[in-house]
C-alpha cells in the first residue's frame, strides 16, 4: 500500500542520484534510436514486492517504453521466473536498469524474509508486525513489502498511534500518570500502547486500561505469566531479540503480535537480473 504521487517524488530523487546529467556510457555506445527488448528475471526463489514500482521507474524516465509485468506483488516465484519485459529505446533501458533493480531487489528481500518469519508461526494465533526501524525515505515501500510477505504494519509514523516507552513513563512518574495525561486529549479512534519489561508494569498497564501492552525483551516464562495476567483485557505484543529460531516459541506463549526489525533491517537484497 503506497501513494503513487509520493513514489514519483522518490523516483525523481533516485534517478537524479544515479544518472547525474546523463548516462555517459549509453550516450557513447548506443545510437539515439537503437531499440531493444530486455527481460527482468528472478535468479533465486522469492516473494515479489515492488514490481509496479520498478515499472514506474522505467515509465518516469521514458514514457515511450513498453512494459509487460508478468507477476504481482505478494506472489511466490521460483528461480528463472520472468518478472517483467521492457521494450523500446535501448539507451533508456540501460540507463534506468540499476535504479529499478535496486529498489526491486530490496523490496523482494524484505517480502521474502517476512514470509519466512510468518511461516514459522503458522498455526498459532500470533501475527507478525514490523517496526519503525526502516531505511530513511523508504518506509512506505518497505512496509508495503512486509505486507506482501504476509506481515502486518505497526505505526507508519509517530503520528499514527501513542506508544509510551520507558523514557515517557520515567518523565511522567508512572504508567498510570502517563496514561491519564495522554487520555485527556487522545483522539477517540487512536490506540494507546505501553511498553513493559516487568510483570508489575503489566499489572499497572492493565489497571490503567491501555489498548496494547508491549512485552519488551521478556523471557518466555514471564510472557506466559503476562498473557494469563492480562486475560484478554488488552492486546499483547512481544518484542526484542526475535529471530527465526525463536519466534515460534514466543508465539506459543499466547501473545497476539510479535514485532521485529529483522524483517526490514536484516533483509538481504535478492538477485534479479535484466537479460536479453
Amino acid at each position: 500500500m503506497y501513494d503513487r504521487f509520493q513514489i514519483d517524488r522518490l523516483i525523481d530523487l533516485w534517478l537524479a542520484e544515479d544518472v547525474g546529467h546523463y548516462d555517459l556510457t549509453a550516450q557513447l555506445m548506443l545510437d539515439e534510436n537503437a531499440q531493444a527488448t530486455l527481460h527482468m528475471n528472478a535468479r533465486e526463489p522469492m516473494v515479489v514486492a515492488g514490481i509496479e514500482v520498478a515499472a514506474m521507474v522505467h515509465r518516469r524516465y521514458d514514457p515511450t517504453l513498453t512494459l509487460r509485468v508478468h507477476v504481482r506483488d505478494g506472489q511466490q516465484v521460483e528461480k528463472g521466473t520472468r518478472l517483467m519485459t521492457i521494450s523500446g529505446n535501448a539507451r533508456s533501458m540501460v540507463t534506468v536498469e540499476r535504479t529499478a533493480l535496486n529498489i526491486l531487489q530490496r523490496l523482494c528481500g524484505i517480502a521474502t524474509l517476512t514470509a519466512r518469519f510468518v511461516q514459522e508461526i503458522e498455526g498459532t494465533t500470533a501475527r507478525l508486525i514490523d517496526t519503525r526501524k526502516t531505511t530513511p525515505g523508504l518506509r512506505m515501500l518497505e512496509k508495503h513489502a512486509v505486507v506482501c510477505g504476509g506481515g502486518l504494519n505497526h505505526r507508519l509514523g509517530l503520528d499514527q498511534g501513542v506508544m509510551l516507552k520507558d523514557n515517557h513513563i520515567a518523565i511522567a512518574g508512572s504508567i498510570a500518570r502517563a496514561v491519564a495525561r495522554v487520555r485527556e486529549q487522545l483522539p477517540v479512534l487512536t490506540k494507546l500502547e505501553v511498553e513493559c519489561d516487568r510483570l508489575e508494569q503489566v499489572r499497572e498497564a492493565v489497571e490503567a486500561g491501555v489498548d496494547v501492552i508491549m512485552l519488551d525483551n521478556m523471557p518466555l516464562d514471564a510472557m506466559r505469566e503476562a498473557v494469563a495476567l492480562v486475560a484478554g483485557r488488552a492486546k499483547i505484543e512481544a518484542s526484542g531479540g526475535i529471530r527465526l529460531d525463536t519466534i515460534r516459541d514466543v508465539a506459543l506463549t499466547g501473545v497476539d503480535y510479535i514485532s521485529t526489525s529483522k524483517i526490514t533491517q536484516g533483509a538481504p537484497a535478492l538477485d534479479i537480473g535484466l537479460d536479453e
